[in-house]
């Protein structure tokens, strides 16, 4: 049965491996992630010559007035959306309920900017729907009223539609680990659907529900291509603009201090709604979970609830992209997409497997050793992802420039050799690049599904003679294995559509679809980088079914 933590569980025990060793390991991961999180916050004591005060009294309210608008309506529309499907796949029978369990998550592999560029065509002014209307009805410009989506508002709404992934992939995963006999207990108490859900099952998802929230969060507030083409001014485009527009990285440095300012409030003031309360599963007892069959206009209205993100978010900007592409395309498509394809796969696939392990051993070294230092480590290590890309970047090349130099002085030196850019010429530096952006998005969801594994069994894997390392892996690991995967699936997907960091940070000849896509789209060849932004969604919808099935087959006791 599941139960809070109130019950005076037994505190997680320190296995075999010592505190010093696990603690460093922690901390020391945590550590080199978080590092140019730390070169970027080092420009906070540097003198901004009155650049800050400047942006203060012109810029700054406006930037904190949009930010705070998407903060709020991207939070509340992706929790909305995310935990509703999530908990009508899992839990409910009704129409397409298998095409939705993956097809929820096909506007993930969407870029923002992509969806931001086909909605723009389609909607505007010149575009086929407002033409459509004025030879229909014989209107003329004036003559009636479009909503703009080149708008504050239009970017919220395309940033839902493309972030509510992050809430149902985690959510769904929280609803397919819960026991049965806690959902038993409410239904035997004459609770329906809609009542177990609420009271039940929602307050047992709530630290992956939270945590998909954050993502999105994060993820908007680090949203640059599709704010900059809407003309909406936030945190992430001052920071570009004061940093690469106007060359002052110390005035844009203290602007994405403001943005880790933000991340940091939320995450402390859920953490503060919460309180002591965590919720374990206490028992090993996983059945096939209750299913509500819906009929009638119940049955389909879930339906519709299922499809209408999907066909907004996914299905619509695929078309049009589609249409484009058969109408122009790109002149490069062929042999060099293969090249293009393979570099995304290549990195994503690394990116993804690397990020997963070290959040699993950060999480768990914190699990064991709940110290104020291993917990401040890790939370450090996650801010990256509040950090837009190029300041990474730049925060990247800073060190990384600096060991090669001082690589190639002693390799000179020394025997008269000159070894290059071994560090921040490689592809190395990417995939370091998106550790540090995308380390949260792992560690979110594997701290959540490894908090709900109660510490008793940690006690019984000892008195078994485990093994830190045998408890993890025999223990821990199977139980969370639907988070893990969920994990994977974010952390590839996100991989596959960075572009601000893969831009400044790829060796020489080294493109990506994403590259090709934003190159071509910011030079308003919309036709072109229709290709590779199809490309880019065919190569992630395959994993993303694929893991989908996993995930669902990966809940204990299912066959």
């Amino acid at each position: 049965m599941t139960s809070p933590a109130s019950s005076r569980a037994p505190a997680p025990s320190r296995l075999s491996l010592p505190f010093n060793l696990w603690n460093a390991l922690t901390i020391g991961i945590a550590l080199s992630v978080a590092l140019p999180v730390i070169v970027v916050l080092a420009h906070l004591f540097m003198p901004t010559e009155g650049i800050w005060q400047h942006l203060a009294s012109t810029v700054l309210p406006r930037y904190l007035g949009n930010t705070l608008f998407l903060v709020v309506t991207v939070g509340l529309g992706t929790f909305v959306i995310g935990t509703g499907t999530a908990w009508l796949v899992v839990m409910c029978r009704f129409p397409g309920r298998r095409l939705f369990e993956w097809g929820l998550l096909l506007p993930l592999a969407v870029p923002t900017y992509v969806i931001a560029y086909a909605y723009t065509d389609f909607l505007q002014f010149a575009g086929p729907v407002q033409t459509w209307l004025r030879e229909t009805f014989g209107w003329s410009a004036g003559d009636y009223l479009f909503p703009d989506i080149r708008s504050l508002w239009g970017a919220a709404t395309l940033i839902t539609l493309v972030l509510y992934p992050y809430v149902y992939m985690l959510a769904r995963a929280a609803f397919l680990e819960q026991s049965v006999c806690v959902l038993d207990v409410g239904r035997t108490l004459g609770r329906g659907p809609w009542r177990l859900f609420t009271s039940v099952a929602l307050p047992l998802a709530r630290p992956a529900i939270v945590g998909g929230v954050s993502l999105a969060l994060m993820e908007t507030l680090n949203e640059f291509g599709a704010v900059q083409y809407f003309g909406v001014d936030t945190f992430t485009t001052g920071i570009y603009r004061t940093w690469f527009g106007m060359g002052e990285q110390v005035a844009a440095a203290q602007l994405a201090a403001c943005l880790l300012a933000f991340v940091i409030a939320l995450v402390l003031l859920e953490r503060a709604s919460r309180g002591k309360r965590r919720y374990f599963h206490t028992t090993g007892r996983y059945q096939h979970l209750p299913e509500f069959a819906l009929h009638g206009w119940r049955a389909w209205a879930a339906t519709l609830a299922c499809l209408a993100p999907v066909l907004l978010g996914f299905l619509i900007p695929s078309g049009l992209l589609g249409y484009l592409s058969v109408q122009g395309g790109d002149s490069l498509f062929g042999s060099a997409f293969l090249g293009f394809a393979g570099n995304s796969l290549l990195l994503a696939s690394l990116a993804a497997v690397v990020a997963v392990s070290l959040a699993l051993l950060l999480s768990y070294g914190a699990r064991l050793h709940p110290g104020k230092v291993t917990r401040v480590a890790t939370r450090v290590a996650a801010m990256g992802y509040a950090v837009p890309g190029s300041v990474v970047a730049v925060g990247i090349l800073i060190p990384f420039v600096w060991m090669d130099h001082q690589i190639n002085d002693f390799m000179k030196g020394q025997f008269g050799v000159v070894v290059g850019l071994l560090l921040s010429g490689s592809a190395f530096i990417l995939v370091y690049a998106y550790l540090v952006r995308f380390l949260a998005v792992s560690f979110n969801a594997i701290e959540a599904s490894l908090g709900k594994v109660t510490p008793s069994m940690d006690a019984a894997s000892r008195t078994l003679g485990q093994t830190a390392g045998g408890t993890l892996r025999k223990v821990h690991t199977p139980i969370m294995r639907g988070s893990l995967i969920a994990a994977g699936i974010l952390v590839f997907v996100d991989v596959m559509k960075e572009l601000p960091a893969t831009v400044i940070l790829r060796p020489f000849n080294f493109d990506t679809l994403a590259i090709r896509a934003h190159s071509l789209a910011a030079d308003e060849r919309l036709a072109e980088a229709s290709t590779s932004s199809l490309a880019i969604v065919a190569v992630g919808i395959l994993p993303v079914i694929l893991l989908s099935i996993a995930m669902r087959r990966s809940r204990p006791g299912s066959r």
